[in-house]
């Protein structure tokens, strides 16, 4: 007995299976191009939070200082003398510096406090640079201090920060 012979086709050529697997591969390597991109670039968050956290940390420290080191704690009365003197006096360290532009060519890496080295910061460095800057912000120049945070985090990535300490 014979079979009868469909009229209509069913199933799927060989060739038509063929096209189907070469763009389901091309669909398939342009996803994962785009999962390698986002996977490289998974921890560019975690270091701007952290090198956010470490501007942070170094600006505290440095604004809660006085203007300069003639300056009485509280800021009154406002000094008019050695104002745009740039750096640490002789013989001040880290942990003795008392006015802002002490921290002028401040370089650590890795990143420390005042009182030691801050742990989780490996890869990171600070540079610090101080200027006059008064006519930046309106004042005269001598009173008012530019400090100039440079964070460089993992894989030279660079973030730079600056805040002003006015003579009041």
């Amino acid at each position: 007995m014979k079979r009868p012979v469909p009229s209509g086709q069913s199933g799927a050529t060989l060739v038509e299976l063929v096209m189907t697997i070469v763009i389901i591969s091309i669909a398939i390597a342009g996803v994962v191009g785009a999962f390698a991109m986002i996977a490289g670039r998974s921890a560019d968050p975690l270091n701007q939070t952290r090198a956010v956290e470490l501007a942070q940390l170094y600006m505290d420290e440095i604004i809660t200082r006085k203007y300069n080191h003639n300056t009485p704690q509280g800021g009154v009365p406002k000094q008019t003398s050695d104002l745009c003197v740039i750096g640490p006096d002789s013989g001040e360290s880290r942990a003795t510096f008392n006015d802002v532009d002490d921290y002028d060519g401040l370089s650590d890496t890795p990143p420390a406090g005042a009182d030691g080295p801050l742990t989780g910061y490996n890869g990171f460095s600070v540079t610090v640079a101080v200027t006059c800057a008064g006519s930046e912000i309106g004042l005269a120049n001598d009173d008012g201090k530019r400090i100039h945070l440079i964070i460089t985090a993992p894989g030279d990535q660079s973030f730079i920060f600056s805040a002003y300490k006015a003579n009041f």
